[in-house]
């Protein structure tokens, strides 16, 4: 009989269920509890039935609910989405056991699969070491207007998940049975009295610690592990390999804390916190860390062996006490804690929470750390414990080789009108009449490298600059301060947004040279200077601004400066805004091609950095499949790419699933690289189907969007966008400037409002007129070139996959209840009968193309989850259809705006990557 694969998720959701409806009726009272049931399965109706009398009653039934049901009403449903979650995290965990414990070959995304197709591909194990040598892998994690969890709910997550995988581990007795589920009834019980949104506007510094909370949960512990994975399975397939020590190239940065596009909180103060804070982290991890190594290291002399050097590291120790003047492994730990403490002090200011045995001289950085533990390992691998050096000890030592003192990376990054307006004020101070502004691009660049060419400041400490330029000159000195407390790896990225010519970098060079960050005479530039191209205009343009740029002779010297590696950043979500999701993904592909061409020409390494967001219409989809979909040539060994929103808690959350994920990162990084000469170029007819395609959904979506009479006013009063920016969630505003303009607009609400609509427009609109177009124009052939390419081009087969998923996540019942916020009837008919009809059209292409009889056939995990989580994720919508009617009758109700706030976040947390 086939087993069930997935019979023991359905169990963990209906046992979650039923202990969050217990508590609910605990909690709320049994009307309460029967009233969420009602909701839920009349909501089931109208999705399964698209049932007119369903609908009928469901706006009875929330018509009626007084204001404090609606927001338990919503906190249930909510909640429920997150323990959804929890489930299916721990089911991929389960199923993931279950492979390696059948013996079964690597899964896709593996870091053994991947090394097994490299080896079949006759790549010798020194090779891959040296591949990782130079390679740079990096998940960034951004902040997100919509989803910023408290810690106590994601402590609170933590702890059932933990209670769920005891389960499914150990065999329990009946009593430990019942002990599991009585702290699975406390977990939840703490959870629905916890509350969800905290009761102030969100900051700067809230964003970085939600950041933390990551590093706390997975990173800090499971990296570190997987560096131990990929070497000993290196070692298994080349015994002189044994021993071997990776450098750092998987690493996860930050632009929490140091992105100033578009937000003014965000500052030279909030800079320097956001470094603090992060090295409380690292620090407070290894002293932990070296308190429990001390513990367990209770080797005594007599009884083992030690080295000179460690035995000198140990008299060198503060710890006199008589217990352990046998004991040079734990002396000599007690030594490396009272330095690391000092070092805490020196660099925070304030002590760490457990005391040393005396005090220590600080550590004058990592390194000096990373040295005295790799005493302790070499002593114990000389002297017949081996078996000791490679526990604890071993992920303590590739942490802190890892993670040093600034534990991640801070990007600085800011629009390049920013830039542009402090330097023409600098300049304008400094020369009077120099008009900056005024010049063309050819004389910006002359009067830039001029500039650049003196170590002569051009600001004065005598003169008192705009607000904007003092803030701007303020965070690259902070860098600068950064650098000498922490050392370069603590910032060592600017990113210039809406990047359009050279210019735009030279500004940026300058404003580094006024910081001490370039120094001209030195020929020395201490940060990467990133630019960011991100409308389908400035795509096109990449390559030759980079060709111009390296072209330029003044610019050579900071090249090699950065060992001729040179960063460009692709911005997914304001080319999808501009131009639609396919036009937007063709865009890229093509500069990506142009770009590897281009650095090719100069004898530069290209490394791209993929500004891709948490949903398909912000670049997001599945990591894997998008960085093995690149064209050849693009990755070179060498990826950043963001990770934003509820993507990074379903990512991350759980670590297990957490090093999951990194690996894939890591896996799909490689193969992309050295197995990318072994994948077929595509054909010349591919890139020309490809072309037509996108100006075809390019006039659908710029139709609809920035030429439909009305639209802007449909759009903003049949989502949420109005909440979104009137509830202030998140600490930056989403639009860059004053109005409703969709220009204005920033990437993320536009996209997470049509998400929580369940539209999701932007993740497919344009896709079925541009196919019928094709076949139009191609009746005899044209539904099998299409076909052809879906089934041998990664870049083709990766796209629908992406309109696949979102399809299927919309829904057009639920999407209708919003339109009908529009006041205009005529309005709201025309433009929603535009959208369905697209709609239909395409899934008509993608089910033609693919071959399935119904969406998601090919992703049959995805199509589990849809099924089992979304009529639990229906009633929100529902439930904020009518808060959004009420709020807009009633302006100044909180418990409205909280039922808002709270159904957004419980909306984003069901669909997953919404935004």
């Amino acid at each position: 009989m086939t087993q069930d694969k997935d019979a023991p998720l359905r169990e963990d959701i209906r046992l979650l269920g039923r202990v969050l409806g217990d508590t609910v009726r605990d909690q709320q009272g049994e009307a309460v509890f029967e009233l969420i049931e009602r909701i839920r399965q009349t909501s089931v109706r109208f999705r399964r039935d698209d049932d007119r009398a369903a609908r009928g009653e469901l706006e009875t039934i929330l018509d009626a609910l007084s204001r404090e049901q609606t927001i338990q009403v919503v906190r249930a449903f909510s909640y429920f989405s997150h323990l959804a979650n929890i489930a299916e995290d721990q089911h991929h965990i389960r199923r993931t056991r279950a492979h390696l414990l059948a013996g079964s070959p690597p899964r896709e995304g593996s870091l053994a699969r991947a090394l097994g197709q490299a080896f079949a591909n006759g790549h010798k194990p020194a090779e891959l070491a040296a591949f990782f040598d130079t390679a740079v892998v990096s998940p960034v994690l951004t902040a997100h207007p919509t989803e910023v969890q408290r810690k106590s709910i994601l402590n609170c997550q933590t702890e059932i998940a933990h209670l769920l995988d005891a389960r499914d581990r150990m065999a329990l007795t009946p009593e430990e049975q019942a002990e599991n589920f009585e702290a699975l009834r406390r977990a939840v019980l703490t959870l629905w009295q916890t509350r969800m949104l905290r009761p102030a506007r969100l900051s700067v510094v809230d964003e970085v610690a939600n950041g933390l909370s990551y590093f706390d949960t997975t990173f800090l512990r499971e990296l570190p592990r997987l560096y131990a994975n990929l070497e000993d399975q290196l070692a298994e397939r080349d015994a002189s390999l044994t021993g071997l020590e990776l450098p750092p190239f998987l690493r996860v940065g930050s632009w929490i804390g140091g992105d100033r596009d578009g937000n003014p909180y965000v500052t030279a103060k909030v800079l320097e916190r956001a470094l603090a804070m992060q090295a409380a982290v690292a620090l407070g991890f290894y002293l932990e860390e070296l308190h429990q190594l001390g513990a367990r290291l209770s080797l005594a002399v007599g009884l083992v062996t030690a080295s000179d050097a460690l035995l000198a590291l140990a008299e060198r120790s503060p710890d006199h006490s008589p217990h352990r003047s046998d004991e040079p492994y734990r002396r000599a730990i007690s030594g490396m804690y009272a330095r690391l403490a000092a070092t805490y002090e020196a660099l925070l200011g304030t002590r760490p929470p457990r005391p040393p045995v005396a005090p220590g001289e600080p550590y004058a950085g990592p390194d000096e750390l990373a040295a005295d533990l790799d005493t302790i390992h070499h002593s114990l691998a000389a002297n017949g414990s081996a078996a000791l050096a490679r526990g604890r000890l071993r992920l303590l030592r590739r942490a802190v080789r890892v993670f040093g003192f600034h534990l991640a990376p801070i990007d600085l990054r800011q629009n390049s009108d920013v830039h542009e307006r402090v330097v023409a004020e600098l300049m304008e101070t400094a020369a009077p009449g120099s008009d900056y502004r005024s010049l063309d691009e050819a004389a910006r660049v002359e009067r830039l490298l001029a500039e650049l060419s003196t170590a002569r400041p051009l600001a004065s400490p005598h003169v008192r600059y705009s607000d904007e330029t003092e803030g701007e000159l303020a965070i690259f000195r902070a860098a600068r301060e950064a650098h000498r407390r922490f050392g370069p790896a603590a910032i060592p990225n600017c990113i210039i947004s809406k990047t359009d010519d050279v210019s735009d970098l030279l500004e940026l060079a300058l404003l580094l040279k006024e910081a001490g960050l370039l120094r001209p005479h030195e020929q020395a530039l201490d940060v990467n200077i990133v630019p960011l191209f991100e409308t389908i205009e400035d795509l096109a343009n990449a390559p030759s601004v980079m060709d111009r740029l390296f072209s330029l002779p003044a610019y050579q010297p900071f090249l090699e400066s950065r060992g001729r590696t040179h960063e460009v950043m692709l911005g997914y979500s304001d080319s999808n805004k501009d131009g639609g999701f396919l036009t937007s993904g063709w865009s890229l592909y093509k500069a990506e091609i142009g770009l590897a061409e281009t650095f090719a020409r100069h004898g530069v390494r290209l490394r791209l950095f993929h500004g891709r967001g948490g949903s398909v219409g912000r670049g997001g989809g599945p990591s894997y499949q998008a960085i093995l979909a690149q064209p050849g040539g693009a990755v070179q060994g060498q990826i950043r790419l963001t990770e934003q929103g509820e993507v990074i808690a379903a990512k991350y959350g759980n670590p297990e699933v957490g090093r999951r994920n990194l690996e894939v990162l890591a896996a799909a990084t490689l193969e992309a690289s050295l197995l990318a000469d072994h994948a077929p170029a595509p054909r010349v007819e591919f890139l020309d189907t490809m072309q037509a395609l996108s100006d075809e959904a390019f006039r659908a979506y710029r139709g609809l969007v920035y030429e439909t009479e009305g639209f802007e006013r449909y759009f903003w009063e049949s989502t949420v966008i109005s909440e979104i920016a009137e509830l202030n969630i998140g600490s930056r505003p989403a639009s860059r400037k004053k109005g409703t303009r969709i220009e204005d607009l920033r990437a993320i609400p536009w996209v997470f409002s049509w998400s929580q609509c369940r539209l999701m427009l932007p993740g497919w609109f344009g896709f079925g007129t541009a196919v019928k177009s094709w076949l139009a124009a191609h009746p005899e052939d044209g539904l099998a070139r299409l076909q052809t390419m879906h089934r041998e081009w990664s870049f083709f087969a990766t796209l629908l996959s992406n309109i696949d998923m979102v399809l299927a996540k919309t829904d057009l019942a639920i999407a209708s209840r919003y339109a009908g916020l529009v006041k205009d009837v005529a309005l709201r008919e025309v433009i929603f009968g535009r959208i369905r009809t697209e709609w239909q059209a395409t899934v008509d292409a993608l089910l033609a193309i693919t071959g399935q009889q119904e969406l998601l056939d090919g992703n049959p995990l995805l199509k589990r989850s849809i099924r089992n989580r979304f009529p639990y994720l229906d009633p929100l919508n529902h439930v904020q259809v009518e808060l959004l009617r009420r709020h807009r009758e009633v302006h100044d109700d909180e418990r409205i705006r909280l039922g808002i706030h709270i159904s957004i976040n419980g909306i984003a947390a069901g669909l997953r990557n919404s935004g």
